[in-house]
């Protein structure tokens, strides 16, 4: 299994990156220097673009627009500018990096309409067999016209680099054993693959709320403000996504 330990701290220090570039910001903005302050920008902004890639990869694969139809820098260039004019409405540098996820969605919001989620995969999600399974990961990896789905199509080779694994969909103790034994079987590739396959199939408030919290380390209370929710809504849907992404892989994987 991947080591989440070093994947975790690696999204904590870049946060409290982010966090700290909050102040120096502020200051470039109230000397009217945009350049410096676009070059710091630029440095707290990869997260911002895995998110923007995902969310744009899910739209295209569900065939809402084309794949030339819109890049990751349509909306970066955008968050330049919203946030040289709005980052005043930050309260403190502790909220800075979900302010910026929240602004950040709005933009996305604005554009991608995604198509309703699959309401037959859900339904038969307990009866798939597993070369059932296997031919729709196959599909998966494809795009419309057949062709394998190139991660240089979205001009940003950290778009499909989620790194899920199953310490993200079992959290409790007595689900151990079952970690062991899909560990075993499954390389970190196939785990990965898979919950991007039931991901896809979603809708995409539950989808969006697991990617948070488990890709971008946000609390209930910062996904909960980004996606204008109460606290207990996006606790039910993040509970609702692993409890699905659980069944996925027993169903798949636990008879075999």
């Amino acid at each position: 299994m991947k080591n989440n330990v070093s994947y975790s701290q690696n999204k904590k220090e870049f946060r409290l990156f982010v966090t700290e570039s909050f102040s120096s910001l502020i200051k470039l903005k109230e000397e009217d220097n945009q350049t410096s302050f676009n070059k710091l920008v630029l440095k707290i902004l990869p997260e911002i673009r895995k998110y923007v890639n995902q969310r744009l990869n899910t739209a295209i694969k569900k065939g809402h627009f084309s794949k030339k139809k819109y890049k990751a820098d349509d909306f970066i260039d955008q968050l330049f500018i919203i946030l040289y004019d709005n980052i005043e409405e930050v309260e403190n540098e502790e909220n800075f990096y979900f302010w910026l996820f929240k602004k950040t969605n709005e933009l996305l919001e604005d554009t991608i309409v995604e198509e309703e989620f699959n309401d037959i995969f859900f339904e038969n999600i307990d009866d798939y067999s597993r070369p059932e399974w296997d031919e729709m990961q196959e599909k998966f990896s494809t795009d419309g016209d057949g062709d394998l789905l190139m991660i240089e199509e979205l001009d940003d080779f950290s778009y499909n680099h989620n790194d899920y694994s199953l310490n993200h969909v079992f959290v409790e103790d007595n689900e151990k054993g079952l970690i062991e034994d899909l560990d075993k079987e499954l390389s970190d590739d196939h785990i990965n693959e898979h919950i991007e396959l039931v991901l896809h199939n979603m809708p995409s408030e539950m989808r969006i709320v697991f990617y948070l919290y488990t890709n971008q380390k946000l609390k209930i209370e910062e996904i909960a403000a980004v996606q204008k929710k109460s606290i207990n809504e996006v606790k039910k849907l993040l509970s609702d996504a692993k409890k699905v992404l659980q069944r996925s892989l027993f169903n798949r994987y636990s008879s075999n």
